[in-house]
């Protein structure tokens, strides 16, 4: 039965021309919910760009995405990254571990069994050394220390060695001059370590560089010393802030009255003690560098302790720093006057009056090259042994003059992997500790000490402690 369509044209009856053409379009396709747009045939062909022109692809940019926390504040990042914990409390406490203070220093200079005792042991380092180590920031983030329950020190033969060293210096009070040289994670920090708890422990006073990086990448304020000439470059802020550190490392410098009248910016009253002379310059980065100077001639005086001038980073203050002088010309890095005051006394051209040492610890995880200085140590090295020396490369012309005058005579520690005892009484301590969970024999010993290069101590650690199957 048809049915009846009415047309626009007429709404009262139906029209013929409307019903044939609808009839017709209902006969010629099926029905479908589908738009009639969509339904359609092929879509037409899209003609291809020219040759020789390039048709770029637009994709919708997205919003920027919205953060909903809060952001962290001014030197948060920085300081999360630097944070350091030297105590674990579910760490256990190991008993019985010997402290390290005078009587053990005394211990490692002493000969026969008791020094062959010593060497694979860790000892703990007390309290008071720790807030001195802690001030001069000796620690390091990636060191490990949140893993056990109390900061400890592996005795090693390089230790004794160094040890012996250090207190023959204090004794005869000549100046020590060392470089401790070694792959990436050979213990170079650690021993630089071992040498500022043995200074604290027989009483000296400790000056550290803890990164020689902040000293030459051009992030401290800096200015001409007046009347230098050549010109030497002073950093008032970084002055200030190292005087703080020295001040807490150095409980000491208060039992230490100023004797010797200085052309100072301010006046100080006679009787001033050394702690107070830091105090002053922490208050005030302007004058921070001539109190600096003030401080060291008055440790220099008869009757003074011994001092320790410590730098990790060697590498970074062997060429050309990142600031500039009035020119626009890079400033050589032995031209900024901290930098100029320690490499003084590593090369020999100055001395320490009361006897002391400077040891300077390079880095090879992430360190710019320096040519002079690997020469330097090279050579030293060869001449303790007593072989046949390197020459320097004919064609090569970076080599720096300076630098080889610093390193000149010095006496370099290169450190390697540790020995089969020295592994096997860290991995102990590790296990009295809880977080070795496997047991320490002669198998497991030698299988992590091959793995880690003969005993090389971060992978040691990265292959007993960090890394999980």
């Amino acid at each position: 039965m048809a049915t009846s369509i009415n047309c626009w044209k007429c709404l009262a009856r139906p029209c013929a021309t409307s019903s044939s053409r609808i009839s017709s379009i209902v006969s010629s396709k099926p029905f479908s919910s589908t738009s009639s747009k969509l339904v359609g045939g092929p879509k037409p062909f899209k003609k291809a760009a020219p040759a020789g022109v390039k048709q770029n692809l637009r994709i919708k940019k997205k919003g920027a995405q919205k953060t909903t926390g809060r952001p962290p504040a001014s030197g948060e990042r920085k300081a999360m990254r630097k944070r350091i914990v030297l105590s674990n409390t579910n760490a256990l406490a190991v008993p019985g571990m010997q402290e390290f203070n005078k009587d053990l220093v005394a211990d490692m200079l002493e000969g026969g069994e008791e020094k062959k005792s010593l060497v694979g042991n860790v000892v703990v380092l007390p309290g008071e050394t720790v807030d001195a180590l802690r001030a001069i920031d000796a620690f390091k983030p990636t060191q490990g220390w949140g893993l056990f329950n109390k900061p400890g020190l592996l005795i090693r033969q390089e230790s004794v060695e160094l040890t012996r060293a250090l207190v023959s210096a204090e004794d005869e009070k000549s100046t020590l001059r060392y470089v401790i040289e070694g792959s990436k994670g050979s213990g170079k920090s650690m021993m630089l370590l071992h040498a500022q708890a043995v200074a604290v422990a027989r009483g000296w006073v400790v000056l550290h560089f803890p990164e020689a990086q902040e000293l030459v990448n051009a992030v401290n304020d800096y200015a001409a010393i007046p009347n230098s000439n050549p010109s030497v470059w002073m950093q008032p802020t970084y002055t200030a802030e190292w005087l703080e550190k020295i001040a807490k490392a150095n409980p000491i410098l208060d039992t230490i009255k100023m004797t010797q009248p200085h052309n100072l910016p301010i006046e100080i009253p006679k009787g001033t003690t050394l702690g107070r002379l830091c105090e002053l310059g922490v208050r005030d980065s302007d004058i921070a560098f001539p109190l600096f100077q003030a401080l060291w001639s008055e440790l220099n005086q008869s009757g003074r302790p011994p001092i320790l001038l410590t730098l990790d980073g060697l590498s970074y203050i062997m060429r050309d720093s990142q600031y500039r002088n009035t020119n626009n010309e890079l400033i050589h890095s032995h031209d900024l006057a901290l930098i100029k005051h320690f490499t003084d006394f590593l090369s020999g051209s100055q001395t320490m009056k009361n006897g002391g040492a400077v040891i300077g610890a390079t880095s090879r995880s992430h360190h710019p090259i320096s040519l002079s200085m690997n020469l330097a140590i090279t050579q030293a090295l060869e001449k303790q042994q007593e072989s046949p020396q390197t020459e320097r490369q004919p064609f090569e012309k970076n080599y720096d003059e300076r630098v080889e005058a610093s390193l000149k005579d010095v006496h370099v520690m290169k450190l390697s992997g540790t020995s089969k005892d020295e592994a096997r009484g860290l991995m102990e301590y590790w296990a009295k500790s809880g977080v070795l969970r496997q047991t320490v024999d002669e198998r497991s010993v030698a299988e992590k000490w091959a793995l880690a290069g003969n005993g090389v101590l971060g992978e040691l650690q990265r292959g007993a402690l960090r890394m999980r199957i």
